[in-house]
């Protein structure tokens, strides 16, 4: 047996850090698109567009119509815990957001090569930001409309022995729809876009009926077998629809349940 070296104890590096948040934060291309997306929701947008390529191992990218970040907000978001959405202690017990740890960003960039565009105001310009293995490679002013668009490649290119638990590119990204499919029915308010080599998989318009996007999602056919389900209990709703059993699955693929918004 090799004998264990002893050592000090040290504060780790930013970048070790940064990859070790990684293996929590992002498992495979579709935790990627689960965290932007949520970035994208919580900025307010009313148009999330995806393009992925080889399902999302090779390329993803994310744009919206969000209010966007300042000029100087856009180097700082690729910092650890660096976030908008909380601010103090007692914010932890009334959390509104999605994404509020502030580990995205820095640790999807750790493992991929990031490019960052973002503008709060079409009229003033906005910022370019390229990360790649959580390394700044360039910054500088950029035109853009308003909001993020986020590209994201080569991932884990710099840890090639966890890209290798990846699977084949249709099994990416049918995690890649679900993830998508799943946010599409919790905020049928914003219009989705999804492609994957430039095919076109999914494609909403903005709505206030939940029942419409199902619709949408799954088929007219099943959307009129759905039965409505309302209830109120003190302080607690619940609604949604069931099908009939006509349209029983032998799995749960197509269960959904959302708590205050978020897919559980």
């Amino acid at each position: 047996p090799v004998e264990k070296q002893k050592s000090s104890i040290r504060v780790l590096s930013d970048d070790l850090a940064n990859q070790i948040a990684a293996g929590e934060v992002v498992e495979r291309p579709a935790s990627v698109v689960k965290e932007l997306v949520e970035n994208s929701i919580d900025a307010g947008a009313t148009l999330i567009r995806l393009d992925i390529e080889g399902g999302g191992k090779k390329k993803i990218r994310i744009m919206d119509n969000g209010m966007g970040m300042l000029p100087e907000e856009c180097k700082i978001a690729f910092f650890r815990h660096a976030t908008s959405k909380i601010s103090i202690f007692s914010d932890l017990e009334t959390i509104q957001s999605l994404g509020f740890r502030g580990e995205a960003l820095p640790s999807i960039a750790s493992v991929a090569k990031v490019r960052c565009t973002s503008a709060r105001h079409e009229g003033q310009g906005g910022k370019l930001v390229v990360v790649e293995g959580g390394e700044l490679i360039e910054e500088k002013d950029f035109a853009c409309p308003q909001g993020t668009t986020i590209e994201v490649t080569h991932l884990f290119y710099s840890t090639p022995a966890r890209s290798k638990f990846l699977k084949g590119d249709s099994t990416e990204f049918s995690h890649v729809t679900q993830v998508v499919t799943q946010q599409a029915l919790a905020y049928p308010a914003i219009r989705f876009q999804l492609t994957h080599n430039g095919r076109e998989v999914i494609q909403t318009l903005p709505t206030d009926q939940i029942h419409y996007r199902i619709a949408e999602l799954f088929g007219a056919d099943l959307a009129k077998s759905l039965v409505h389900i309302n209830s109120n209990s003190g302080n607690y709703r619940l609604e949604g629809y069931a099908s009939n059993p006509v349209y029983t699955r032998s799995n749960r693929s197509a269960q959904f349940c959302f708590i205050n918004g978020r897919f559980v």
